[in-house]
C-alpha cells in the first residue's frame, strides 16, 4: 500500500530551519553578552587593581615628600648650627688677638725701636714709634713680613727724621715712623685655641 504525504513538507522544513536559526542566533547573542560581561568584569578588576596601586604610590609619595621636607628642615638647622659654631669660634679666636698682638710685637721688635702709639681697627693695626735709625725700621718691616704667622702685609706710611733730648747735654737723632699691618689667624692656630685657649702663647716655636 502506497502512503502519500499531502502536507506541505517544504514549508515545515523551512519553518524548522528558521526556528533552529533563531535558537542559534539567540544562543549566540546570550553567549556574546556573557563574553562581553566577562571581559568588562576583567577590565574592571584590572582598573581597580591599578587604581589601588596608584593610591598606594600616591600615599608613599606623600610620605616621602614629608620626609624630604623634614630632611630639608634638618639641613637648615645643621647649617644654622654650623654658622653659630663658626661665630663662636671666631669670637673665641678674636678675643685673644690683643694678647697675641702684644706677645708677637715683643718678639719681633728689634732693639733700638720704641712704640709710641698702637691702634687696632678690626684686623688692621697702625703702629707709631721711634727708632734709632732707618735700619731698625727696615728690620721691623722684615720681621712683621715673614717672621711671624700672626702678621702680614706691613706697610710703611711715614718716616720722619727727629731728635730726642736725653739730657741738657745729650741730644740724639732718631726717626719717627708710622706703619700698619694686618693681623692673621692661621687655621692651625684657631683649632688649637678652640681646644685650649691657654695652650698657645703666640710667637716662634722654641
Amino acid at each position: 500500500m502506497i502512503l502519500i504525504n499531502l502536507l506541505p513538507h517544504r514549508e515545515v522544513a523551512r519553518k524548522r530551519r528558521k526556528e533552529a536559526f533563531q535558537v542559534t542566533m539567540f544562543a549566540s547573542v546570550i553567549a556574546g553578552l556573557l563574553v562581553a560581561a566577562l571581559v568588562y568584569w576583567w577590565f574592571q578588576l584590572q582598573i581597580e587593581e591599578q587604581q589601588s596601586r596608584n593610591a598606594y604610590m600616591q600615599s608613599e609619595i606623600t610620605v616621602l615628600n614629608q620626609k624630604i621636607k623634614e630632611i630639608e628642615g634638618l639641613e637648615g638647622e645643621i647649617t644654622a648650627l654650623r654658622e653659630r659654631q663658626k661665630a663662636v669660634e671666631d669670637l673665641q679666636a678674636n678675643r685673644n688677638l690683643p694678647v697675641h698682638l702684644l706677645n708677637e710685637l715683643v718678639r719681633q721688635l728689634p732693639e733700638g725701636l720704641y712704640i709710641t702709639s698702637l691702634k687696632q681697627n678690626g684686623l688692621l693695626v697702625e703702629m707709631k714709634g721711634v727708632a734709632q735709625s732707618n735700619e731698625r725700621v727696615s728690620e721691623v718691616l722684615r720681621n712683621l713680613s715673614g717672621g711671624t704667622p700672626w702678621f702680614r702685609s706691613p706697610n710703611l706710611k711715614e718716616i720722619v727724621a727727629g731728635s730726642v733730648v736725653l739730657s741738657p747735654k745729650d741730644q740724639r737723632k732718631v726717626v719717627n715712623f708710622t706703619l700698619n699691618f694686618s693681623l692673621v689667624l692661621p687655621e692651625s692656630t684657631i683649632k688649637t685655641e678652640v681646644a685650649s685657649p691657654h695652650a698657645v702663647k703666640g710667637g716662634k716655636k722654641q
